[in-house]
C-alpha cells in the first residue's frame, strides 16, 4: 500500500495537468493564417535572404502579418507574384526581371598580374594584398567567392574571370554583395551592349595593365546617335534607358571593351588560356 498511494496520486495529477494543458491549448489557441502556407508554397524556395529576410518563410509571413510587397523577392516571376496577389486580394504587383553581370574582362590573360598568390582561395584575403594579384586595380580577383556564395549554381569562373550563367541567374543579387571589388551590377534581363570595365585610371595606365580596358577615348559617345553613352571619369558609361543596341559603339570601341553581354558567347576573348595563379 505505501507504494500503490503515491503512485496513484502522482498518476491523478499527471492526469488532471494534462487535462488542463490540452482544454488550455484549446483556449489560447493561435489560429495560423492559411494564407501563409499558401504563400510559402508559391514562393521559389530558394531562401537566399535577397528579399531582406531569413528565408521564404519569413518572408511569407512577413507578407501576410506585416503587409510587406511580395515584390521585394527578386527571385519571383510575375507568374508567382500574380498568384500572391490573389491569395492577399490585392492588385498584382510589379517586379523587374535583373540579372547580374560582371563588368569586367580581366581574365588571367587579358590582365597582368603583380604576384604569385599562394593563400587563403577567397577573394577577400586576396584583396587586403594590394587590392589582389591583377595589375588592374579594379579587376576580378578571380577565386571565386561570388561562385561561391551563389545559391543557384549561376557563376562559373573561366580563366580567373567570374562568368554569369544567364538562364540559371535569379537576380538574387548575392553576388553582388559578395564581390570585394564591386564589378557585379544588377542590370535588367534584357541589356545588351555593356560596358565591361570597371576602370577609372587614365588611358595609358588603364591599357597598359589590361588589353581590353577602357580607356576613355570617348569614341563611343560620339558616335551613340541616342546620347546613350558617355565617358565619365575615364570610363565609358551606358545609360541603358536611352539604348536601343544599335551596336555602334561597340563596333568603334578599339580596346573591344563594349559587347552585346546578352547574345554574345563568353568568354570574349577567342581561345582563353588557363593559367595558374
Amino acid at each position: 500500500m505505501s507504494i500503490i498511494v503515491p503512485v496513484a496520486v502522482i498518476s491523478g495529477l499527471g492526469l488532471f495537468f494534462g487535462i488542463g494543458l490540452a482544454y488550455a491549448s484549446k483556449v489560447f489557441e493561435v489560429k495560423a493564417d492559411e494564407r501563409v502556407e499558401k504563400i510559402k508554397e508559391l514562393l521559389p524556395g530558394a531562401n537566399c535572404g535577397a528579399c531582406g529576410y531569413s528565408g521564404c518563410d519569413g518572408f511569407a509571413e512577413a507578407i501576410v502579418n506585416e503587409g510587406v510587397p511580395s515584390n521585394k523577392c527578386p527571385v519571383s516571376s510575375k507568374e508567382i507574384l500574380s498568384a500572391i496577389s490573389d491569395v492577399m486580394g490585392l492588385e498584382e504587383g510589379d517586379v523587374s526581371q535583373m540579372v547580374a553581370r560582371v563588368i569586367c574582362q580581366g581574365t588571367w590573360t587579358n590582365a597582368d598580374m603583380k604576384y604569385v598568390y599562394d593563400g587563403i582561395h577567397d577573394c577577400h584575403a586576396a584583396n587586403q594584398l594590394a587590392g589582389g594579384m591583377s595589375q588592374c586595380y579594379y579587376g576580378c580577383i578571380g577565386l571565386g567567392s561570388c561562385q561561391h556564395a551563389c545559391p543557384f549554381d549561376a557563376i562559373e569562373m573561366i580563366n580567373g574571370l567570374a562568368h554569369i550563367i544567364p538562364e540559371k541567374c535569379k537576380g538574387c543579387g548575392i553576388c553582388v554583395a559578395e564581390c570585394p571589388k564591386g564589378i557585379i551590377k544588377m542590370v535588367p534581363v534584357l541589356t545588351g551592349y555593356t560596358v565591361l570595365c570597371a576602370n577609372h585610371e587614365k588611358g595609358g595606365i588603364a591599357k597598359k595593365n589590361c588589353k581590353v580596358s577602357c580607356i576613355g577615348c570617348m569614341k563611343c559617345q560620339k558616335v551613340c546617335p541616342n546620347d546613350a553613352i558617355m565617358v565619365k571619369e575615364f570610363l565609358a558609361e551606358i545609360d541603358f534607358t536611352k539604348c536601343v543596341n544599335c551596336g555602334k559603339c561597340a563596333e568603334v570601341c578599339p580596346q573591344s571593351t563594349i559587347h552585346d553581354a546578352m547574345h554574345e558567347r563568353f568568354p570574349y576573348e577567342p581561345q582563353p588560356q588557363e593559367a595558374k595563379i
